[in-house]
């Protein structure tokens, strides 16, 4: 911790006083490819869906790449990628894997983050006997071939440049833990808060802006089961008023967003998709227009006596940031009593068969590699890039591990990354939400407290991380 965090008195301003930017300084390069979906994949990823195979593509999908070569000269590759979730460890870890042996990286080198999509292609190969299931292995061998093609290109292309952090607000995100008539469901409540922080990273070279890097908890459930293509839903548009305004690649990582999600959603109109991602994009334009110029901060330059003495603050060039580590550590998480799968097929009995078949299908494939004991050991990548810490973990988690992490580190801009490295469909849910009977706590395989396992050890990591000096 530096002396500004530890202080509980704030000194009096002086002159040659900065307002500190937060940064990242290292080699960095970018690339992206496009990766959208071929026209009839499988995209069934609601139950009431009478549909299976896509008819077409609302907006583009992307791969881009991240990759950022500090002060210790290793390399850091960060992908962010449009896409669903991984449904299957298997496959997952053929897609990473592949990348990893195809850029010559260690594993905790790599962070592959998912937008999190609900109108994605299906990424499972265990489904390739069903329509449209016979262009989803072809389509996990094209997202690795892109992974690689756009992190060596990434690499290559690394030069000099800054991270520099800032946050906004953004209230497209709301608590979507709605209580009915005693039953539990999934949507908007409008009597609960909820987290509407951005995070958000303006990568430059030269003084030039060439990406921004955008984190926001909110799930990407506008588009549900009306629409027939496939879709980035609210990323699309967000991203593209972004990129118009600053004519550079806009990344985007899903937040800790177990139960935040858009007010208006489950919906077939793309037209609601663009107004929320338009919502997001503004809100991140509104933070990076609060930022000086790239490579400077505001210092109180000097006091002007006018009508009233004028503190004049001036952009000046800064330093720092350069510091550079990584960590890939596991926390040991406790199972709920798990029903077989027989005993969840009778449970389910009543409802439609569609959405049976889809509730079943997902256990099925989640006690397939994720559940090899009597727990599971849950995987935390983490890495310190100058000022900031990056942290991601494979599981859905409620917005508290976000929000408790900024509370404990305030100086330290953290982003924080669901479906990250490893299957997306393992909700992490609070013990509230195990009482009330919330469908990411039946849905889950984890116990009550496996939230709080994972938060206090990422809290212990992160500690680790900051209290590293400059190199």
């Amino acid at each position: 911790m530096n002396d500004v965090q530890n202080s509980t008195t704030p000194r009096a301003a002086r002159v040659g006083d900065p307002i500190r930017v937060p940064r990242t300084a290292a080699r960095i390069g970018i690339a992206r490819r496009d990766i959208t979906p071929p026209v009839g994949i499988r995209a069934k990823n609601w139950g009431p869906a009478d549909w299976e195979r896509s008819e077409g593509a609302h907006r583009p999908f992307t791969l881009t790449a991240l990759a950022v070569i500090a002060s210790d000269d290793r390399p850091r590759m960060l992908l962010a990628v449009d896409g669903t979730w991984w449904r299957r460890v298997a496959d997952e870890q053929g897609v990473r894997g592949a990348i990893l042996d195809g850029l010559g990286l260690d594993a905790e080198q790599l962070i592959l983050s998912l937008s999190h999509t609900h109108a994605g292609a299906v990424l499972c190969a265990a489904d390739a006997h069903l329509p449209g299931g016979e262009l989803i292995p072809g389509y996990l061998e094209a997202l690795a071939a892109a992974g690689i093609e756009a992190g060596r290109e990434a690499l290559d292309a690394a030069k000099p440049g800054l991270i520099e952090w800032t946050t906004g607000r953004c209230t497209l995100a709301a608590n979507r833990e709605l209580d009915l008539d005693g039953r539990a469901l999934v949507g908007y409540n409008p009597a609960a808060s909820a987290d509407d922080t951005v995070t958000i990273g303006r990568v430059s070279i030269d003084g030039a802006v060439t990406a921004t890097l955008v984190n926001y908890a909110c799930h990407p459930t506008t588009l549900a089961w009306q629409s027939r293509e496939v879709s980035p839903d609210y990323v699309g548009a967000m991203r593209e008023i972004v990129e118009q305004a600053t004519d550079a690649p806009c990344l985007f990582v899903q937040g800790a967003s177990g139960e935040l999600a858009p007010r208006e959603q489950y919906t077939g109109d793309v037209a609601v998709a663009d107004r929320h991602g338009r919502s997001l994009g503004h809100a991140v334009m509104a933070a990076l227009d609060s930022l000086p110029v790239p490579g400077a901060e505001l210092t109180l330059d000097s006091v002007v006596e006018s009508g009233a003495p004028l503190a004049i603050w001036a952009a000046q060039a800064a330093e720092g940031g350069a510091v550079a580590s990584e960590s890939m550590t596991s926390v040991e998480l406790p199972l709920r009593d798990l029903p077989t799968l027989d005993e969840l097929a009778e449970e389910w009995r009543d409802i439609d068969p569609r959405s049976r078949d889809e509730r079943l299908g997902r256990a099925r494939n989640l006690r397939d590699g994720y559940i090899t004991g009597p727990t599971v050991q849950h995987p935390v990548w983490a890495w310190r890039l100058g000022d900031a810490v990056i942290v991601g973990h494979p599981g859905e988690a409620y917005s508290r591990l976000q929000t408790r992490l900024r509370t404990r580190f305030p100086e330290t801009p953290i982003v924080v990354m669901n479906l990250t490295n490893g299957p997306g469909f393992v909700y992490l849910p609070t013990r509230e939400a195990y009482q009330r009977g919330a469908y990411q706590a039946w849905q889950t395989p984890l116990a009550a407290g496996a939230l709080e396992l994972l938060e206090e050890h990422v809290i212990a990591v992160v500690s680790e991380l900051v209290e590293q000096r400059p190199l």
